[in-house]
């Protein structure tokens, strides 16, 4: 599979996103800590951040389709700058929590911003059907790499600190300063995007249409998804690591570097798994086991079983990520598929922001991984709601020639 040169550069920005995201998942909970805040509070920053961007992720579906794609990635780009910069330089809970809601900061280990719709309505079109889900598949890889990555360098503000006179905390603010010098890159990368990449007219972006029904079911049922997902979200499970084994910063973030490699390796297992039984079954088939073992990582006695049970978790709890994306690119027509973006991210951001929260306030009352268990469990009731309702909704690749595809219905 061979990708055009805007396919490259919208992969190439995932990446870039990818290592300061990693960064800021492992640090952002550690520099916070450092500050003074309690669990709570850090929980509630994490919050506003999710439900941030779900707000910019609903504004960029219901009006994105007045603009060129390009005008919006430029945009978010500079909202990134101007995120890490207030991040670099204030201490203030209110400034903090008030840049987490407007800003495109995530504290997760995947995409969850006003990026994510745009570019996932635009990579489709730089390849075919039969090529899609291994499109999105070295997508995610990228993506997932780039942020083990940065977890494997969020470490060294500490390390920095340790061997010089520089307080620890202003050492780890370069890690924001390093997210808006990404800010800038990503910027230049979009500027860099041909006028091709726009849709032709016939196919502009519309709002939902005869897709709207299966948009809207998948919707809901990714939205448990995400609630659960907001139990262990990557910044979450760093801290529940700081105080259920002391880990230290650099410690965590290796282990998150190596979980994330597992993630980005297993993304290219998911097409090959999807050509034999389907999209839908690859995304359930992977996802149930990968939630049993985090439960069992919350459950060992000591730091080398949980880490073996992570570890294993990885492998398997993202492959389901581009075959979902590329399903609801494949059961939506193309004028659609920037609101069918939009539409499912949305309530999965809403529904992570809160589980924070209540993950934070668990952590500050006991450093016993209920957060972990509480989302494994709903990940699996998850898991078996999406194969009993869609196992026969199948994409156009999976159908015989004649069948027409329920986009078209």
């Amino acid at each position: 599979m061979r990708l055009s040169r805007d396919g490259r550069l919208l992969v190439t920005s995932r990446g870039i996103r990818g290592v300061v995201d990693g960064v800021i998942a492992v640090a952002l909970s550690a520099y916070l800590t450092l500050l003074g805040y309690s669990g709570l509070r850090i929980g509630t920053i994490i919050t506003g951040m999710m439900l941030g961007s779900a707000v910019m992720t609903i504004l960029t579906g219901s009006f994105g389709h007045r603009f060129a794609r390009r005008t919006i990635l430029r945009v978010a780009g500079l909202l990134m700058v101007a995120t890490g910069l207030v991040y670099a330089t204030s201490t203030t809970f209110v400034v903090l929590l008030v840049a987490g809601v407007l800003g495109t900061i995530n504290p997760t280990s995947g995409d969850v911003s006003m990026f994510l719709p745009i570019e996932q309505s635009l990579l489709p079109a730089t390849g075919s059907n039969t090529d899609r889900t291994r499109l999105f598949a070295r997508y995610g890889f990228v993506g997932a790499m780039g942020g083990a990555i940065g977890s494997l360098v969020a470490g060294v503000p500490e390390w920095v600190a340790e061997r010089t006179s520089l307080d620890v905390d202003d050492a780890f603010r370069t890690v924001f300063v390093a997210y808006a010098i990404g800010g800038v890159a990503i910027l230049l990368i979009y500027r860099r995007l041909s006028a091709a990449i726009e849709p032709p007219e016939h196919e502009r972006a519309t709002k939902l249409g005869p897709s709207r029904r299966i948009v809207y079911r998948l919707a809901a049922v990714f939205s448990l998804d995400a609630f659960a997902g907001g139990f262990s979200v990557q910044s979450l499970v760093a801290l529940w690591l700081f105080r259920r084994f002391d880990m230290s910063v650099g410690a965590a973030g290796t282990l998150l570097f190596w979980m994330g490699t597992c993630v980005a390796v297993s993304a290219f297992a998911a097409p090959r798994l999807a050509a034999r039984v389907g999209l839908i079954r690859t995304m359930a088939f992977t996802h149930i086991p990968a939630q049993v073992f985090l439960i069992l990582a919350a459950l060992m006695p000591n730091l080398p079983l949980a880490i073996a049970f992570l570890i294993l978790r990885s492998l398997l709890s993202t492959m389901d990520a581009p075959a979902r994306s590329s399903y609801v690119m494949a059961v939506v027509s193309p004028p659609e598929r920037a609101a069918a973006a939009s539409i499912t991210n949305v309530p999965r951001s809403l529904a992570a922001a809160l589980p924070p929260i209540a993950a934070g306030w668990m952590l500050d009352r006991s450093d016993f991984g209920w957060p972990l268990i509480l989302a494994g469990g709903l990940k699996i009731v998850y898991d078996l709601i999406l194969l009993a309702m869609f196992r026969n909704v199948r994409p156009p690749e999976e159908q015989p020639a004649e069948v027409v595809s329920p986009a078209a219905r």
